[in-house]
């Protein structure tokens, strides 16, 4: 009779009904780890990276540089990157880039048709029942919301990033030309000055030989560029010579135009 009694107890054991489990942990062979209660899961990989899930809430993830990114259940994400800079966005309101520096740039929302609504209950999952064998579950659909998250908040950055580098090539551009412009500015500038300089010889050398002229003061093969006036013009037959008072000029002519010789009584 106990035999009988103990056989029954022991049939009773093996056959109860096992209860699904509704929260689990679980490490995998790489040093990763995998933790699930209702609603709610996370991870952490053997490289350092994390990714956290609530459900209703959002997701967050941090990579191995000391990134982080962040989406929560309304829709809007935020990335920091492992300078400090930070972007913000949210389907429908466009992006926000801020700098390490301070610096901020935004980037205009897409059309509407370049929104996609979030997918329906039927997408999400409910968690998976507990085996012993189970191997790093629930793992990829985490990474696949993560990916998607990511590649937002990525997306964002590069628009932002390529909005501050065209206007970055626009000043530098204006710059360049406006100091071009000034350069020329000032190098017509010097030209001018140092041509009103040789006006300013010219004309004081003109103005010696004028006063030389006044005073009737030459001295034999000395060249002046004006003649004295009064001179007449003798008709000479060895040449055509210049009479100036008591002074015979002979012209001749050179790179600078005509000038004229004091010479000898011809």
């Amino acid at each position: 009779m106990k035999k009988t009694i103990i056989s029954l107890a022991c049939l009773a054991i093996t056959i109860l009904p096992i209860e699904t489990a509704s929260a689990y942990s679980h490490r995998n062979r790489y040093g990763g780890s995998t933790s699930h209660s209702y609603g709610s899961t996370s991870h952490n990989s053997a490289y350092g990276t994390s990714t956290s899930h609530t459900y209703g809430e959002g997701t967050s993830h941090t990579n191995e540089y000391g990134g982080s990114t962040s989406h929560n259940y309304e829709g809007g994400t935020t990335h920091t990157n492992t300078y400090g800079g930070t972007t913000s966005g949210q389907a429908g309101y466009g992006a926000t880039h801020t700098y390490d520096d301070g610096a901020t740039a935004y980037h205009s929302p897409d059309a509407y048709y370049g929104y996609h609504p979030p997918t329906t209950y039927y997408g999400y999952h409910p968690p998976a029942s507990y085996y012993p064998s189970c191997y790093d579950c629930g793992s990829t659909a985490g990474a696949a919301a993560v990916g998607a998250v990511v590649g937002m908040a990525t997306g964002a950055a590069i628009a932002s990033s390529s909005n501050a580098a065209a206007a970055q090539n626009y000043a530098q551009g204006y710059n360049a030309g406006a100091a071009t412009a000034n350069a020329a500015n000032a190098n017509a500038a010097t030209a001018n000055a140092n041509m009103a300089a040789a006006n300013a010889n010219a004309a004081a050398a003109n103005a010696n030989t004028a006063a030389a002229v006044a005073s009737g003061s030459y001295s034999m093969g000395q060249i002046v560029s004006v003649l004295p006036a009064g001179c007449i013009t003798p008709n000479v037959s060895s040449g055509t010579y210049y009479l100036c008072g008591n002074t015979w000029f002979s012209p001749s002519y050179g790179a600078g135009g005509v000038y004229y010789k004091v010479v000898p009584t011809p």
